[in-house]
This record gives structure tokens, sequence and C-alpha cells, in this order.
């Protein structure tokens, strides 16, 4: 599924609390991971998105705050899906690097906010995406910073389909 595959799905959904929340879970289900912190998506368009996580015990760690990673995953999934939703049909991204910056412990519900700035055609290139997360009382708990790699679609041959005016080295 590409990006515009997904943002139609959520233009059909994003009107409705039910189909919003079942959006959501069948993202959990195509990204099985991702889907561990049980992600809400909120916002969804082209380069931008917002995306909420609920506290709970599955991603909460022995200091009673939200794991580490749990919120790593989190601002994984808000970038993925503001770059993914604005690439052209014949672009992909694969998430090359992740760090983060942690300003607090992360309590309560958190929201990924998102912007990227995704490019026009499939030619290769490294996209670094931040997402800010934020608990419900304003303050900014962590920064994650993705590195994507954006290139062409795979093929079914196994060769990629290049950028017009880029030749395979």
């Amino acid at each position: 599924m590409n990006g515009a595959d997904i943002l139609a799905r959520w233009e059909s959904a994003k009107g409705s609390a039910l189909k919003r929340a079942l959006f959501s879970k069948a993202l959990g289900i195509a990204v099985p991971y991702s889907g561990t912190i049980r992600p809400k998506i909120l916002e969804l368009e082209p380069g931008r998105c917002k995306v909420a996580m609920d506290d709970r015990r599955r991603v909460r760690n022995h200091l009673r705050s939200i794991h580490a990673i749990a919120l790593v995953n989190l601002g994984e999934v808000s970038s993925g899906l503001a770059l993914l939703t604005g690439l052209p049909p014949d672009a992909r991204g694969i998430v090359k690097g992740l760090s983060i910056e942690y300003r607090k412990k992360a309590r309560g519900r958190l929201i990924a906010t998102c912007e990227a700035n995704p490019p026009t055609d499939n030619a290769e290139r490294d996209i670094t995406v931040i997402a800010h997360i934020m608990d419900a009382e304003g303050d900014e708990v962590a920064t994650v910073s993705v590195n994507w790699r954006v290139g062409p679609v795979p093929t079914q041959g196994g060769t990629r389909k290049e950028a017009p005016g880029r030749k395979e080295s």
C-alpha cells in the first residue's frame, strides 16, 4: 500500500469517530510493531500528521513512565505517515536511522506532531523528518528524528523504477 492509498482511506474515515478508530486499528495490523503502541491517528494530510498514544501498562517502563522505545515508535509512526502520504506513487521511503532526545518523563496521553517536506519525484535521497511529542499539559517530552531513505519503488523483476534522467550505476 502506498501513501496515496493510505491517504484515500483516511479521507473516507476521518468524518466518523468509529471509522477513524478502525483506520488506526488497521494501521496497527498492517504495521504490526507500530501497532503495539495502539496509535490513534488524529490528523493526516500529505506532509503533516498528528498521532496520539494513550498511557497504559503495556507501554510503561519500571519507572512508571512511558518506555523510551514506545516514544521512538510513536515518533516513527507519525514521521512515516507525514512523509509517505506525500510521496509520488513511484517512490517509497525506508527508515535508515532514528534518534531521540528526551526532555521529561512521559506520562498520560501523548501526541506526536510531525511536518515533512516530501519530494515530488522518486530520486534517491535521504530526508530527515522530526516528530515532536507533547504531553497533555503541552510540554514537549521528546523529539524524534527519523532519517528516511526515499527512492524508486522496486519493480516485479527486482529492478527499480529510476527517476527520469537518472541511470543506475
